[in-house]
C-alpha cells in the first residue's frame, strides 16, 4: 500500500462536494450506472452478474470484507471525476499543496547543526509545480519512492533553502522513516 499515493487521493477526496454512496447496494447501483450494465460491474469486481443484480435490488446488503473493499475502492476511483480534476488542476496551477509529515528529515551537515537528520514534524506549503509533479507521477503509476523524492525536493526548496535565500549548495534532502504523511489542497 502506497502511503504517498493514498495521501494524495485522500487530499483530493476532501474536495468532493457530495459524499460517495456508503451502503453496498447504493455503491453497486452507482457502478452499474457508471459502467452501463451489471455484466461489466461483475467482471470489474470478480463476482457473478447475478450477485450484482441482487445487490442492485437490495436482496443482499452486507458484502464480504474483500468485496466491500473492492467496491469502495472502485466507487471512490470514479466518484465526482470533474470535481477531482478541478481540485488537481487548481493545486497544480495556483494553490499548491500542503504536506504534513513526521519523518526523519535532514541532510548531511556538521554534528550539532539544526539541519542534520532527525525526526521532525513539518507542515509545509509546497508551490504549485510540486503539486503538478506529484499528481503527474501518481497518474503515471510511479512508485512510493518517486513520490517521496518529489516531496523531498519540495521540502528542500521551501523549508531548508527558503526558496533560494539560504543553503544554496544543498543538493539532497534525506526523507526516511516516515511515520505519518498527509496532503491537503
Amino acid at each position: 500500500m502506497s502511503t504517498f499515493a493514498d495521501g494524495l487521493d485522500a487530499a483530493v477526496r476532501r474536495a468532493f462536494t457530495r459524499p460517495a454512496p456508503k451502503t453496498a447496494p447504493a455503491q453497486m447501483r452507482y457502478l452499474v450506472r457508471q459502467l452501463k450494465g451489471t455484466r461489466q460491474v461483475a467482471r470489474l469486481l470478480s463476482v457473478s452478474q447475478r450477485t450484482v443484480e441482487r445487490y442492485v435490488r437490495n436482496q443482499i446488503k452486507k458484502p464480504r470484507p474483500d468485496l466491500a473493499a473492492r467496491l469502495e475502492r472502485e466507487v471512490n476511483r470514479r466518484w465526482q471525476p470533474q470535481v477531482r480534476a478541478r481540485a488537481r488542476r487548481r493545486a497544480a496551477t495556483t494553490d499548491g499543496i500542503v504536506v504534513d509529515t513526521r519523518a526523519r528529515i535532514g541532510y548531511t551537515a556538521p554534528i550539532g547543526t539544526t539541519d542534520e537528520d532527525r525526526m521532525r514534524h513539518l507542515t509545509v506549503a509546497l508551490p504549485p509545480q510540486y503539486a503538478a509533479r506529484l499528481f503527474e507521477a501518481q497518474e503515471q503509476g510511479a512508485p512510493d519512492r518517486r513520490l517521496r523524492e518529489i516531496t523531498a525536493e519540495g521540502l528542500r526548496e521551501v523549508y531548508f533553502q527558503d526558496s533560494g535565500r539560504r543553503a544554496g549548495q544543498l543538493e539532497e534532502v534525506r526523507f526516511t522513516d516516515v511515520e505519518h504523511v498527509e496532503f491537503d489542497l
